[in-house]
């Protein structure tokens, strides 16, 4: 396998990028791929419905059992595609029966029903691992793609259900009509009748060729589920890249090395006449930092204008001087070290038995039951006095609007605003007989008809039903308010008042002729005494 010769770039993807490149990659071989499937499966197809024609449901039972062995060619060819030696259709015949080998019996048996056997067979195929290897390597392959993988299969499950009762519909709506005529139900599903078997192999029939289609998708998938996961792993990206580069610069390089040695060569250099050894006599080559007579306390650069002793006792002036005279010495604790043990002292003894007596007091607190379950007890009530005292104030205006209805009289508060809206709410601003005044100014002053209509409203809303109206609500706020009251006719009655409202005091638009009567009338229905009921 050279990665150079991929077909497809060789990059991370993410899971679901991983299946839409195996798409394309099925489709790219989509030829060789369902000819070969096609010329392994059908003949075993309709060996087994020969043989069980009796039995055409386990006929199609030991089909669909034999999947996994069908399904190592597909994989044979993708895998050699991939790199550039794509097999022909002989090729890939030829080598299937030697792929059979390797655990068939295991992938047909306790390995059948596996989600994520597309993503598995690479690992049995490709890389020939078995037991205990082919477990730990694919935990460490299925440490994030395995998700992805079993998400495959169980889609691919219900795609081919799906499928296959789709051709089997469109089959039967195929038939002549002859033949509809001739057959009934009650036989078709008689198992002593074998009248109408053919058509039961032909249904599955029907499944073996829609598996020509959609297993190699469903392994090329798993396929590239693998070699994503793998290039994760193993960064085949960043190996690409390094190989591109080699033989992007290996020319150059080359070229590079021989005109430097060349420049070299024609121009000697006095540094190349180094002495031999500069390491003075009866002196290691590395001694250590306290021992070396050249380290940071010998005087050196003697020939320089600024000696090092010289830049010592500078370094030294300037740290006696303003902001840095005020040293300190910083104390820690430190780990002892284990080369090095020490008995414990006394004071170390006595702290251990200060800590012991600590944790034992603290267990006898523990071991009562009775404490514990006081302050669970405590912990609980409080939680739900919390939770009560949240809920009412969440939903105060609720209860304050419906316990005002079932408070006496004497208790309810007197005092409300004379002003909503900009429209005067009081009973003493409103005539006695609303519904016949707002029909005399109906002809000739609409907006006052209308308006006196909807603020005697909101008098009765406010003072009658106690509805805790405020200026800061809308016209929308207070149809949901009296919707609260679950009063269907004053719900009615205040939808369209407060519609028609609108259009005129914002949109200018008069109300129909009809309406003077509709809501006159409403009025009087809800509001038998005029304004002070």
């Amino acid at each position: 396998m050279r990665l150079t010769d991929a077909s497809v770039v060789i990059r991370p993807r993410s899971a679901w990028e991983a299946l839409d490149l195996g798409v394309l990659l099925a489709r790219r071989h989509a030829s060789l791929l369902m000819a070969s499937w096609a010329l392994v499966t059908l003949p075993m197809f309709a060996l087994l419905s020969l043989l069980l024609w009796n039995y055409p449901s386990w006929a199609l039972f030991l089909f669909w059992l034999l999947k996994p062995a069908y399904e190592r060619l597909p994989l044979h060819i993708l895998s050699h595609a991939l790199f550039g030696d794509t097999p022909t259709l002989k090729q890939a015949l030829k080598a299937w029966p030697r792929l059979l080998k390797p655990q068939l019996l295991a992938s047909l048996t306790w390995r059948r029903l596996s989600l994520t056997r597309s993503f598995d067979l690479p690992v049995l195929q490709l890389e020939g691992l078995s037991g205990q290897a082919r477990s730990q390597r694919l935990i460490v392959l299925g440490q994030r793609d395995a998700g992805a993988a079993t998400w495959l299969t169980l889609v691919g499950m219900h795609l081919e259900g799906a499928l296959w009762l789709g051709l089997i519909t469109l089959f039967y709506l195929l038939l002549p009509q002859q033949i509809e005529l001739d057959w009934s139900w009650q036989s078709l599903i008689d198992a002593s009748s074998g009248e109408w078997r053919w058509l039961e192999h032909l249904s599955n029939l029907l499944y073996a060729l829609l598996l020509i289609i959609w297993e190699p998708v469903y392994i090329a998938c798993g396929f590239t589920l693998y070699l994503n996961r793998r290039t994760a792993l193993e960064a085949w990206d960043i190996e690409l890249a390094f190989r591109r580069l080699r033989q992007r610069l290996t020319g150059v390089a080359y070229a590079l090395l021989l005109g430097a040695g060349l420049l070299f060569l024609q121009s000697p250099s006095p540094a190349w006449a180094a002495p031999a050894s500069i390491t003075p006599p009866n002196i290691s080559s590395c001694p250590l930092p306290s021992e070396d007579p050249l380290g940071p306390q010998a005087e050196r650069l003697q020939q320089q204008p600024l000696t090092s002793k010289a830049a010592q006792a500078s370094i030294g002036a300037l740290l006696d001087q303003p902001p840095f005279e005020n040293r300190e010495t910083v104390t820690r604790w430190r780990f002892a070290e284990a080369s090095n043990p020490k008995d414990p002292s006394e004071a170390d003894s006595q702290g251990l038995a200060r800590l012991i007596k600590h944790v034992l007091d603290l267990l006898g607190f523990w071991s009562s039951m009775d404490k514990v379950a006081l302050l669970f007890k405590v912990l609980l009530w409080g939680g739900v006095i919390s939770l009560l005292v949240l809920l009412g104030w969440h939903y105060r205006d609720w209860l304050s609007t419906f316990a005002g209805r079932f408070a006496s009289p004497q208790r309810r508060q007197p005092a409300m605003p004379a002003m909503l809206f900009g429209l005067e709410v009081a009973p003493e601003s409103l005539p006695e007989d609303v519904a016949s005044e707002a029909e005399r100014l109906w002809a000739e002053q609409p907006r006052e008809a209308l308006g006196l209509l909807y603020r005697a409203l909101l008098s009765h809303l406010l003072h009658d039903f106690r509805l805790p109206l405020k200026g800061s609500h809308t016209e929308g706020e207070v149809q949901q308010l009296v919707q609260s009251l679950e009063q269907a006719e004053l719900s009615r009655f205040t939808q369209v008042l407060t519609r028609h409202w609108q259009n005129l005091a914002y949109g200018h638009r008069l109300p129909p002729e009809n309406l003077k009567r509709g809501l006159c009338e409403g009025w009087r229905r809800l509001f038998h005494q005029g304004a002070h009921t």
